[in-house]
């Protein structure tokens, strides 16, 4: 038990440090931005000048994000200190700005099917969807490439791990479990990008045509069996209650009597024919004895 805690604090602490490392990139991009060279200097003078000799140069300089929007400026390469900006109206100097617009609207994309085998060694296609939105515009930009295309393949080789550990029934039974799990993963593993994943979504679960027929016969059979099961137990409870129906009748000749009369009137009323049947015997046993 001590070994497994020292081990969960140090995965604790490596995190921890992870995240400080990020972080501590982020405010040295913004505090190297904010110390600017003597060429930088000279760039952004030789800018404010074409603007005031050119004042059709402000049509370039005047840029607009819309409410969903985040716009990350880089002067001279460096990151603009202030943090991303928007929504509205934003100035750039020309020649040494160049800025990037961060959509922050929720994205989604569809996993490509994932031909996986199963814990049980049954391989299956499976596919998912994904949403996602930009947590941070500026880690979004600055710590990957293209966060996108790099969530789609993580969520690609996600999905392979996490369903590899599962067997057949639990991949079709435990679909809630495994979309949480993987969430779980995709949101811890994109939390350096400032990528925030909020929902995965099992789409389709593709079985082989030979295991779909194999699945088929086995649920065929077990309906059959459970049918003939009903059935005895039917037959059963039938034969139980006409025994007890039997000895009923039998400690009473007359309700014998009244039930042969009775069946002799639904036959009758069936169909319209004519019934012969014997005279009962009971009516002739006074005449014998005299």
């Amino acid at each position: 038990m001590a070994s497994e805690s020292i081990k969960m604090e140090n995965s604790s602490s490596s995190e921890r440090r992870g995240e400080e490392d990020s972080k501590n990139r982020l405010h040295t991009a913004g505090s190297d931005a904010g110390g600017l060279d003597t060429c930088t200097k000279v760039l952004m003078g030789f800018s404010y000048f074409l603007v005031i000799i050119f004042p059709f140069a402000l049509l370039y300089c005047i840029k607009t994000v819309a409410e969903y929007e985040r716009a990350i400026i880089f002067r001279a390469g460096r990151l603009l200190p202030g943090g991303p900006k928007g929504p509205g109206l934003f100035f750039i100097l020309p020649c040494i700005d160049e800025f990037r617009v961060v959509d922050l609207r929720t994205l989604s994309f569809d996993v490509p099917p994932q031909e996986i085998l199963s814990k049980d060694s049954v391989t299956v296609t499976v596919d998912a969807v994904v949403y996602i939105r930009v947590a941070d515009p500026t880690m979004a930009v600055l710590n990957v490439e293209n966060y996108k295309r790099s969530t789609e393949l993580l969520a690609a080789t996600t999905l392979r791990n996490v369903l590899g550990t599962k067997t057949l029934a639990e991949v079709l039974s435990q679909r809630d479990e495994i979309s949480g799990s993987l969430q779980t993963l995709l949101d811890d593993a994109t939390d350096p990008w400032g990528i925030k994943v909020e929902r995965v979504e099992i789409k389709d679960v593709s079985l082989p045509r030979q295991m779909q027929r194999a699945m088929a016969a086995e649920a065929e059979a077990s309906r059959e069996a459970r049918a003939k099961v009903i059935a005895a137990e039917g037959e059963q409870n039938a034969s139980r209650a006409l025994k007890e129906a039997a000895d009923i009748i039998a400690e009473s000749p007359n309700a014998l009597q009244l039930r042969y009369l009775q069946t002799l009137n639904s036959i009758s009323a069936e169909k319209n024919s004519t019934i012969i049947f014997p005279l009962p015997i009971d009516i002739l046993a006074g005449f014998t004895k005299k």
